[in-house]
């Protein structure tokens, strides 16, 4: 019985793709040589089938980032829904789910925050982040607009200090000193109530 037997044409291909993504990751994150042929062998497929997914290597980085960055999104929901409702805790376990994310898996960090490849789909996902923000504040002011865009950048930096392990290992002290930070910056935009008269 062969491999694919009673499997249908459509779930070959899916799990074909599947293959070569993980392969990619695999070598990439293994800093090895990224071509075809490397993955291809990793992924013990025939390029043919490479070709039916992709049209070059970096349309296969561009599925291994999207893989990488879903799995992010899904932990971040996960820790911020876990949370509770007030915004100090929101934002502690969004930084603490970041920040375990890529210390789980090394290569996530590099793939998701440090290869100058990836930097347009990078922007387009931060970007996302930043819409989100915004549309958590409800009705955006032009305080909440400089905030949101401030903590999405200052976000990704962060991401990426930590996985290049620049920050030290004390995840406890990174993530307080981020949430302090980002409290006194939403509390810095946050209209003062209406004094009574």
């Amino acid at each position: 019985m062969t491999r694919w037997a009673g499997v249908s044409a459509e779930d070959r291909r899916a799990e074909r793709r599947e293959m070569l993504v993980r392969a990619g990751y695999r070598l990439f994150g293994a800093e090895a040589d990224l071509t075809v042929r490397a993955v291809c062998r990793e992924a013990q497929l025939h390029t043919r089938y490479f070709y039916e997914n992709f049209a070059d290597v970096g349309g296969l980085l561009g599925a291994v980032y999207d893989g990488q960055a879903s799995a992010l999104g899904d932990a971040l929901q996960r820790a911020v829904a876990s949370a509770g409702s007030g915004a100090e805790a929101r934002t502690r376990a969004g930084v603490r789910g970041v920040l375990e994310f890529l210390r789980d898996d090394p290569r996530r960090g590099r793939l998701l925050f440090s290869s100058e490849v990836l930097a347009s789909r990078r922007r387009v996902t931060e970007t996302e982040l930043l819409e989100g923000l915004i549309a958590m504040s409800g009705t955006p002011s032009t305080p909440v607009l400089v905030a949101a865009t401030m903590f999405t950048g200052a976000m990704a930096e962060l991401a990426r200090q930590w996985a290049d392990g620049r920050l030290g290992d004390d995840l406890d002290t990174v993530v307080d000193t981020a949430v302090t930070l980002a409290t006194a910056m939403r509390t810095a935009t946050t209209p003062a109530p209406a004094p009574i008269t």
